[in-house]
């Protein structure tokens, strides 16, 4: 089973898909990780630039969608926590549980009430090293796509982490 955890910035996505995959005992991928990590290859002496420009236009994507079916073709379950923001990106990850013959979810996290979801935005503390977290501004600004089909939305907005995991793994049916 592939779950893509997506969502804008501060929703919640990191805690949520974490902690549900390690209790089903998946594989977690992290979009964030992987793109900091190329990111900070360039400091190796690689096009600087160029990599930038890569990771901006969506390799970081490219490795978690191989890395993912990777582990898919190894029977592994796998949680990819991204922001998975446009069509293409949600297709891509759909493909890549095709091509595995593996199930497919899709799961948004949102918080409907923006004064909190700012608040989460400009208070919470970086835990991938080096990554620059973005501003709510941001946030705000980014490209975000509507979603054009069925797929579980989970609105943290109020809620505990805690509760935001139990809704998670009730809505994938997952016990614990």
């Amino acid at each position: 089973m592939l779950v893509v955890v997506g969502g804008l910035p501060a929703t919640g996505k990191s805690t949520a898909a974490r902690t549900v995959a390690r209790r089903l005992g998946a594989s977690y991928l992290r979009i964030d990780t992987i793109e900091q990590s190329l990111s900070r290859f360039s400091a190796y002496g690689a096009d600087t630039a160029a990599l930038r420009h890569a990771v901006d236009w969506g390799l970081g994507y490219e490795v978690a969608y191989a890395t993912a079916g990777d582990l898919l073709g190894q029977g592994l379950c796998v949680f990819a926590e991204c922001v998975n923001p446009m069509k293409v990106t949600r297709d891509a990850w759909e493909a890549v549980a095709k091509r595995a013959g593996a199930r497919f979810v899709e799961v948004e996290l949102i918080c409907s009430d923006p004064v909190e979801h700012e608040r989460r935005a400009t208070s919470r503390t970086v835990d991938v090293p080096g990554l620059t977290l973005p501003t709510w501004q941001d946030i705000v600004e980014r490209d975000y796509e509507p979603w054009d089909r069925d797929h579980i939305v989970v609105d943290t907005a109020g809620k505990s982490a805690r509760d935001t995991v139990a809704e998670l793994a009730d809505a994938l049916d997952i016990d614990g």
